[in-house]
């Protein structure tokens, strides 16, 4: 499998959730040796070449900043798309077209791509990317392979609920959450499972 320096990585977000980056940086350093090497080639980073060879990592964000954090150098990655020949304005285009990026900041407001970080481990904190994570892992939706639907249910919440300031802020809002997440308002966001019907 290749490998690359995570350092080397280019994001294709402005956020990502720190809650869930921290929960990583947990799992990972309670492992060490073979089941440590197991955990990170289970998550190869999935990349798109774009102008000047640059690798732009287009999912496992998370995975990749927590290793870095813990000291990793280096990650697998499987290589998507080769768009190396393309022009800037075509590269970020069709990255677009794909759905591979997501240039909006922690307000959710849209943000030129010159302003992506350079460093995937130097996103912004969205607490509410970090909402959709845990409401995910609740139960509150189901995974699904859309591209960036957990970046859909954080704006979702972004609109009905308060910004998290603390853990306990954060904490019961999960629970509010996931209350909303099967809710008819959110009835066409994708993995929706609709209201829990063995109550």
């Amino acid at each position: 499998m290749t490998t690359l320096k995570i350092e080397r990585l280019r994001p294709t977000q402005m956020t990502h959730g720190a809650r869930e980056v921290r929960e990583k940086i947990k799992q990972y350093k309670a492992l060490s040796g073979h089941d440590l090497e197991m955990a990170i080639a289970e998550k190869p980073i999935p990349v798109v070449y774009g102008p000047n060879d640059a690798p732009f990592a287009i999912d496992h964000h998370h995975v990749a900043a927590a290793l870095w954090h813990v000291g990793i150098k280096s990650v697998p990655i499987v290589l998507v798309r080769d768009l190396s020949s393309y022009s800037q304005a075509s590269f970020w285009l069709s990255m677009e077209n794909k759905r591979w990026t997501f240039p909006y900041d922690a307000e959710g407001r849209r943000r030129p791509f010159s302003d992506l970080p350079e460093h995937i481990w130097a996103l912004g904190d969205d607490e509410y990317r970090s909402l959709a994570a845990a409401v995910r892992d609740a139960g509150g939706y189901e995974k699904t392979s859309v591209p960036l639907e957990e970046f859909r249910w954080a704006d979702f919440f972004r609109s009905t609920l308060p910004r998290p300031d603390s853990d306990e802020t954060f904490a019961a809002l999960v629970n509010e959450a996931i209350r909303l997440a099967k809710s008819n308002a959110a009835l066409g966001l994708p993995g929706y499972l609709g209201p829990d019907t063995d109550g």
